[in-house]
């Protein structure tokens, strides 16, 4: 057989999802969708109605009088110990003396079935002695409250470079919080084994954190514990850490009781107690050049993190990290600090703090623009890495080189594609013609009420986990005698299409096609001591692993192959399911290899792992090399602003953005897509709302809008930059999970850019803030109005 007519490798070419056909058949199962063990209980919690106040008294006996209940149990019913945490173990598995947000679990209700469990939670009593409260993150700076110290990064003179420059400007920068709607709710079941072993079955981006805290919180050993994660039905950081409170819930209740218990979270329960992305608080000033450059920037940040240390301190380090974004800085000083509050702990989201961080120095840009009579995105090229040959070597503030950055030319190729010249002169002609319009009398109803906005995104984003020994996966791959393959990875499938990588990997190691390949459950006991599926890591690291485990099993079925063939192992080739020797006839198909392989005592298993070199940080100094590399993009918004209603429309989104050589094209830019998306929907139609007392308002889809099919682009295209491979990652892919949702900022400043159409002449940066909802559109328009009213002006 002949190698040139032998099928392609599956990398690198666009496939369907493993999963999609169950997906949309309802054929796929969750952790809920599962068979129920038998005699097994539902939980429900009982939760603080209080955002701050001391436990008086608890009273179970009622509930535990109704039908169907088998335990009412509060903080000493945990076996072990009773406080759990990603970083420092400090939020109580049930309140203690105390109760610091709403929503905070005071009892655990377990009952025959999730009715009973809810009919008895609602007559446990439990008596409060309310305190104050700090709600936001101006009343935690008021009083002190901190959940950690500064860290600051500092780089060049900056007094000296604010003395020399030709504007300086300062402001105030305020970023919203977003609730992560994945589609499953939280949810974990624990599973006693024989022998006071544990199964615990959960919808958790981390299984071993998972694994770690119900062992903790049971007072027993890591390896008595086994979590499985069959798939999520979403994740977006929001099931990194916190799924862990939840399973170590369910496992009290399991020991308590002797018998599977089940705690899902509803809709209402989800968002009224869990976290959600950082609100962040910036003040800042920054210098730029006569010609609009970027030269220095100052920023104090501040992120509300909720009660408890959770993840806020490696989300304001992202933050940190990516202040600069795209800019080289002659000079910088970032300083930021995590605020202590009675609301719930908040975690990580989709881009980890980095979303938060670029949102800064994006709004000095668009405000330095006004001041300077400048176009934006004439002055974001000018400030790029490497964009000015005499501007030496490009380094992040943190002092990682940036090498060779590839954001001014893919700038230079959006603008033409796009068209952006052509569409900003006649988005600026309507817009004067309206305004002369409406001065004498002749305005159209199109010309007093609707505006176009056009805004231009790049993106410079750090890829790996900034906390160094997290840079760490393992595989298990298994090749049976029939020549079918189970392949066990520590990444967990959530949407986003890893297993279909991973499968793919393998299918190009061995030759073989994906459909001979059965990725399992995610397991603790096939992979110990993962890392998160998080940090946009999960095809880097996990797939670096597979890699190493399928080539060493390969290796091991070459060699039968080269006693079988009478070649040397080197000659071997492993593809379209055969195995042959280069230049020859000679063949195998792999599943015969696999079945002499085995009858020659020949192991086909093998572990696999792999860590990314070259990641350290030193935090007091502030310097050394997070990431492992950048990954780019730039996007232009359109939009229209209707100044009557405040509703706004994305009228057409251009996306150029950088993953390496794709792995899977028709994955990636699903993944590009749906990061926009969410991005967008994050700086307009989401706002997360509390009552002045702590209770979270927007609990459901009627009172928090996430984005619809309607508020997609209406012309949406996205290009995935060609001949982009990067050294030293998995095929010369990217990753591209998080660095797309940045491009949702572009809306926000395009829907900016509009409002400011509607005043009377150009030169207007209007303060829209941030969500952009309809609301705040109308408030700003009418503040324009109020201006020119207040200058004598037409009304």
């Amino acid at each position: 057989m002949s190698t040139s007519t032998l099928t392609m490798s599956p990398l690198h070419k666009a496939s369907p999802h493993e999963s999609a056909l169950r997906h949309v058949t309802g054929k796929a199962r969750y952790t809920d969708d599962l068979p129920a063990p038998a005699g097994m209980l539902h939980a429900v919690i009982v939760a603080s109605p209080h955002a701050h106040a001391r436990i008086l008294a608890r009273d179970g006996t009622a509930a535990r009088a109704l039908p169907g209940v088998r335990g009412v149990l509060f903080a000493d019913a945990v076996p072990g110990h009773n406080r759990v945490g990603p970083i420092v173990h400090d939020e109580p598995v049930l309140a203690e003396d105390e109760v610091l947000h709403v929503g905070m679990p005071v009892a655990l209700v377990v009952a025959e079935t999730r009715a009973q469990a809810k009919a008895a939670a609602r007559a446990v009593v439990v008596s409060y002695d309310p305190l104050p409260a700090i709600l936001d993150i101006d009343a935690a700076l008021a009083a002190g409250s901190f959940l950690n110290d500064p860290h600051v990064i500092a780089r060049g003179d900056l007094d000296a470079t604010f003395s020399a420059a030709d504007l300086v400007i300062e402001g105030e920068t305020r970023i919203p919080g977003q609730d992560h709607f994945y589609l499953e709710t939280h949810v974990a079941r624990a599973l006693p084994e024989e022998g006071g072993c544990w199964r615990v079955v959960s919808s958790t981006q981390h299984p071993t954190e998972v694994q770690r805290m119900v062992a903790h919180v049971l007072g027993i050993g890591a390896h008595e514990v086994t979590c499985e994660v069959p798939r999520l039905g979403g994740g977006f950081g929001g099931k990194e850490s916190q799924a862990a409170n939840i399973a170590a819930l369910a496992a009290v209740g399991a020991a308590r009781t002797g018998r599977p218990v089940s705690l899902w979270l509803d809709r209402g329960e989800d968002m009224g107690s869990t976290g959600k992305r950082h609100p962040f608080l910036a003040r800042w000033r920054a210098a730029f050049s006569h010609d609009g450059r970027l030269r220095a920037l100052d920023v104090k940040l501040w992120s509300d993190g909720g009660f408890a240390l959770d993840l806020s301190p490696a989300v304001m380090d992202r933050a940190l990290y990516h202040l600069d974004n795209a800019y080289q800085l002659e000079a910088c000083r970032f300083e930021g600090r995590c605020c202590r509050t009675h609301l719930p702990s908040n975690t990580a989201f989709r881009g980890f703090g980095g979303p938060q961080g670029v949102i800064v120095v994006e709004d000095v840009i668009e405000r330095a623009a006004v001041a300077l009579g400048r176009d934006p995105v004439v002055m974001r090229r000018a400030s790029y890495y490497g964009a000015r040959p005499d501007s030496g070597e490009a380094r992040a503030p943190y002092g990682q080189v940036v090498p060779a950055p590839r954001i001014a030319a893919m700038h230079d190729a959006l603008l033409t594609s796009s068209d952006y010249a052509a569409r900003r002169t006649e988005i600026d002609r309507e817009t004067a013609a309206a305004r002369a319009a409406l001065a004498d009398g002749t305005a159209t109803p199109t010309q007093r009420w609707l505006r176009r906005g056009l805004a231009l995104q790049p993106v410079k984003f750090g890829i790996s986990f900034t906390n160094a020994p997290l840079n760490q996966a393992g595989a298990l791959v298994l090749v049976y005698a029939d020549g079918t393959v189970q392949l066990n990875h520590g990444g967990t499938e959530m949407g986003q299409g890893l297993h279909t990588k991973m499968r793919a990997i393998a299918a190009d190691v061995f030759g073989i096609g994906v459909e001979r390949i059965r990725v399992m459950n995610t397991s603790t006991e096939k992979v110990p001591n993962t890392s998160a599926t998080a940090a946009s890591s999960g095809t880097d690291l996990n797939g670096q692993a597979v890699l190493e485990a399928c080539r060493t099993v390969r290796d091991r079925m070459a060699t039968v192959a080269a006693m079988e063939l009478g070649c040397t192992s080197d000659e071997v080739v492993f593809a379209a399911g055969n195995v042959i020797a280069r230049g020859t006839t000679g063949a195998l198909s792999f599943a015969t290899l696999a079945q002499r392989a085995w009858a020659r005592q020949v192991s086909l298993s093998a572990t696999g792992f792999y860590r990314t070199p070259g990641i350290a940080y030193d935090r007091a100094r502030g310097e050394g090399t997070p990431f492992f590399y950048y990954a780019y993009g730039v996007s232009l918004a359109e939009v229209e602003v209707n100044g009557l209603t405040g509703e706004s429309v994305v009228r057409r989104v251009d996306i150029l953005h950088d993953v390496g050589d794709s792995l899977n094209p028709a994955l990636d830019i699903g993944q590009v897509e749906g990061a926009f998306v969410q991005g967008m929907g994050w700086l307009t139609n989401e706002e997360v709302l509390f009552r002045p007392d702590g209770r979270v308002l927007t609990r459901g889809p009627s009172t928090y809008k996430i984005p619809a099919a309607g508020d997609v682009p209406r012309d949406f295209r996205v290009t995935l930059l060609p001949h982009a491979a990067q050294d030293g990652t998995i095929g010369g892919s990217k990753a591209v999970g998080e660095p797309p949702l940045l491009h949702g900022i572009a809306v926000a400043n395009a829907l900016r850019d509009a409002v400011a159409g509607f005043a009377d002449a150009p030169g207007t940066c209007p303060d829209v803030g941030l969500p952009s909802t309809p609301e705040r559109i109308l408030l700003a328009i009418e503040a324009l109005r109020a201006e020119t009213r207040d200058d004598g002006a037409r009304p």
